[in-house]
């Protein structure tokens, strides 16, 4: 089987680029710097479901990019979770959160409607993305 990105991810984000094993996606909500990582295995839906080598590379993947968000977007905190209850496509949401935002303390799921980037601000964030030369992925 080929790989091929959960339509619902596809709806509710912008393909940034990627390595090897994983998309890189933003979530389409400029209140934060909220980052999806998609491992290319057809099929997965749960960690376990991943060979070993690609739960290592997901897992180095996650930490590079959240260390690069903390520091390139000045975050209080970063939360990384693979939920899954709706989009069953295995994924890996990484958020930065900074205290006052919209939802903190609480989660960024289901808080409130999505604030889409405009085209200026989308720019600008990938501005700072080619500018992480820590991260592991080539950029679009």
């Amino acid at each position: 089987m080929a790989f091929r990105l959960d339509p619902r991810l596809q709806q509710d984000t912008i393909e940034l680029g990627g390595s090897e094993h994983a998309l890189l996606l933003l979530l389409n909500d400029s209140r934060y710097p909220w980052f999806v990582l998609v491992p290319r295995q057809e099929g997965a839906s749960e960690w376990f479901d991943l060979p070993e080598s690609l739960q290592i590379e997901l897992h180095r993947q996650s930490v590079q990019l959240g260390a690069a968000i903390r520091e390139h977007f000045h975050c209080d905190k970063i939360n990384i979770a693979a939920l899954g209850n709706i989009v069953r496509q295995m994924h890996l949401h990484v958020v930065g959160r900074r205290v006052g935002d919209p939802a903190w303390p609480g989660p960024v799921w289901g808080h409130s409607a999505a604030v889409p980037y405009d085209p200026t601000a989308l720019e600008e964030l990938k501005s700072i993305l080619r500018k992480m030369t820590e991260l592991p992925f080539t950029l679009q």
